[in-house]
């Protein structure tokens, strides 16, 4: 008399026996493409970074600036700051669409590490989304009011000290999603670890530069704290996306030669 198999490790398939690992995943094409797609998006959105700050900081002023100097950069560059506000309209459901898209990646590896850090980093995502709305928002009105205006009104002051703590209040956020983000992937063994190194570096330097947020609005120069942490997420995303586009590559090249092997 046979005893019922209670845990199967393997099914079988017209191909030959299919791991348990590989049935809960899904086809090793399907995960590809997953991959492929996670990492064209985050390719996208470190490119659309890139060229974001590329236009804002061409000339414009810092939050430490005399606010007769930003009057006169928004009334005279109004065409720059409405590329860069659309930038970062493009650039919420790239990085939501990223995050989500990691998500998937580390659940469908299954097991619980990283997945707790990888939930953590879609809220903090979510938040710095709703935020940097806000900053971006609180832009188009500074730029707005400045052509229209011959001097600086209070109303004009308070909406650019206004844009400049939102601009703050984004780090935190910004840290936590990168943290989050760089915990969970390296986790499920996405990224190698001086991915992680880095990814965590560069969050505690957001974390300390948004800490001082008040001191921000006012034009702090502590703002520069967080400058490389903020290139630091810029350079992971970027290095995330080519490691998973490049993975897959290299995982079909691998299975077209052992399928002409055999």
């Amino acid at each position: 008399m046979r005893s019922p198999r209670n845990a199967p490790t393997a099914l079988e398939s017209p191909r030959g026996p299919v791991s348990a690992e590989a049935a809960t995943t899904g086809s090793s094409p399907a995960r590809a493409l997953r991959e492929r797609v996670v990492g064209a998006t985050a390719i996208t959105l470190a490119a659309s970074l890139v060229i974001e700050n590329l236009v804002v900081l061409a000339g414009a002023p810092a939050y430490s600036a005399p606010i007769k100097e930003v009057l006169a950069f928004h009334e005279g560059h109004p065409v720059a700051v409405a590329i860069a506000v659309g930038m970062e309209a493009l650039n919420v459901p790239l990085l939501l669409g990223f995050l989500a898209g990691l998500h998937g990646l580390t659940g469908r590896r299954g097991g619980h590490a990283g997945a707790d850090w990888s939930r953590l980093a879609m809220a903090a995502g979510a938040c710095y989304s709703a935020v940097v709305m806000t900053y971006a928002v609180l832009w188009d009105g500074v730029v707005l009011a400045a052509g229209k205006l011959t001097e600086p009104t209070p109303a004009f002051e308070l909406a650019w000290r206004m844009h400049a703590a939102a601009f703050a209040l984004s780090l935190p956020a910004l840290s936590t999603t990168l943290i989050g983000a760089a915990l969970a992937t390296h986790a499920k063994r996405l990224t190698p670890r001086w991915q992680l190194l880095f990814g965590v570096a560069g969050g505690g330097l957001l974390l300390a530069a948004g800490a001082a947020s008040l001191a921000v609005a006012d034009g702090s120069a502590f703002l520069f704290v967080g400058v490389p942490g903020y290139f630091a997420w810029i350079v992971w995303v970027l290095a995330t996306g080519v490691r998973l586009v490049r993975a897959r590559t290299a995982d079909r090249a691998d299975g077209a030669m052992t399928s002409e092997e055999e």
